[in-house]
């Protein structure tokens, strides 16, 4: 049995979880509501504070989806509750973050700036502080969607192996490489 799949979703206080008859399980907490619709082969029950996830056989295509919606649920539960949160450091000379609203204004050293307009899901946040790098702040319940915004923003202009330039997350660690000085001995 999937390691992840069998293990149970611990309900904290002020989060209720429900799953209808067409199996679209639906949590709500101080943060938000999220549902997800759930294969119909899988079996969903809620008992006293815990969420479980069964599977009808041991075919591959269940036990793949037993961890995947047991994984997609727990995501839920966690993010209604106390939700995500992802912090992006642009560096280079001269790059800038500003936010208004919903939408994030960047300078990456092209010849204008990006505008980027983020779902309302999401709560966006960039400081700028004297000699440091600038930071975007990105917070929602939705993992997945956060996930995806913070890979199409870091797609503008991704860290390169050189001099670190671009934008990365926060204490990530890039991999560099020595220029032309270190084959030439």
């Amino acid at each position: 049995m999937s390691r992840i799949g069998k293990a149970p979703i611990e309900i904290p206080a002020g989060v209720t979880v429900t799953v209808d008859k067409d199996n679209v399980v639906t949590v709500k907490g101080p943060k938000g509501t999220l549902s997800q619709k759930v294969n119909p082969d899988l079996k969903v029950s809620v008992e006293d504070g815990h969420v479980a996830v069964t599977r009808p056989s041991d075919d591959r295509e269940h036990r793949a989806q037993h961890g995947l919606f047991r994984a997609l649920i727990h995501n839920m539960v966690v993010g209604v509750s106390t939700g995500y949160r992802k912090e992006m450091e642009l560096v280079g000379v001269g790059y800038r973050a500003a936010s208004n609203g919903q939408v994030l204004e960047l300078s990456l050293g092209f010849s204008h700036a990006i505008y980027i307009k983020l779902p309302p899901e999401i709560k966006v946040e960039a400081k700028t502080e004297r000699n440091k790098n600038p930071l975007i702040i990105l917070e929602s319940d939705d993992k997945q969607l956060l996930g995806q915004v913070c890979a199409k923003i870091r797609s503008l202009r991704k860290p390169e192996p050189y001099k670190g330039k671009g934008i990365k997350f926060v204490g990530e660690v890039i991999r560099r490489k020595s220029g032309k000085s270190a084959s030439a001995k």
